[in-house]
């Protein structure tokens, strides 16, 4: 989340998607652009959440992206791992035999425990709310009646952001691509199982983006 009060823009971040390019982007426009909603609603709060603290932000030009949920966990479960090996510790008391034991948040360290992407999809979306989260739930308020005014798409996300770029007044720039995680195409680390289960947990966001496997 990032707010431009001067320039009456919101953005919502939703995890995975680009949201940390187009955040720096928007802070060279804003450089009074703020992080959090008074009571506190966190980075990656959604819509509903935001306006619970801030109605008033409903009247703001609001916009996220959007990416194919199965490209979406790799790249998740992807820095997820990475972050784990730089700053995990072992654990020789685990009864699976000694493993990492990562120092950051509650999400990431469940998402240490387990035996690698299979289980991040099949038991990560069972147990933990944020991973199972559709995208479009981010970005919809049931409660306030809105949505974002504009979706962009990760996939498309230089000429999307030109869009947030011209509505704050900048000249239109090619983005840089911070926090990007390392790994092969997505369709390289899905079972039959894995990829059922993308479909289900995320319906809702391949009904209404058009994404396929």
């Amino acid at each position: 989340m990032l707010i431009c009060d001067t320039r009456r823009v919101l953005f919502v971040h939703v995890p995975k998607t680009g949201g940390v390019s187009a955040e720096g982007m928007m802070r060279r426009a804003c450089p009074d652009a703020r992080k959090q909603v008074v009571p506190r609603r966190g980075r990656h709060a959604p819509l509903d959440r935001i306006l619970d603290s801030e109605p008033d932000l409903a009247a703001y030009w609001s916009f996220g992206f959007v990416r194919n949920p199965w490209a979406r966990l790799v790249s998740w479960y992807a820095m997820i791992e990475s972050w784990n090996r730089r700053v995990a510790t072992v654990d020789p008391d685990s009864p699976t035999g000694p493993r990492v034991k990562s120092r950051g948040n509650d999400m990431w360290r469940a998402a240490g425990e387990y035996a690698g992407f299979e289980e991040f999809v099949l038991r990560g979306t069972e147990e933990l709310p944020r991973v199972a989260r559709p995208q479009i739930h981010y970005l919809r308020s049931a409660d306030h009646g809105q949505e974002v005014d504009f979706i962009g798409r990760t996939e498309r996300f230089a000429e999307d952001l030109q869009v947030v770029q011209e509505r704050l007044g900048m000249e239109p720039v090619p983005p840089g691509h911070r926090n990007r995680s390392t790994h092969g195409h997505y369709r390289d680390y899905y079972t039959e199982a894995s990829r059922r289960r993308v479909a289900e947990v995320f319906a809702e966001d391949i009904d209404r983006f058009g994404y396929t496997y």
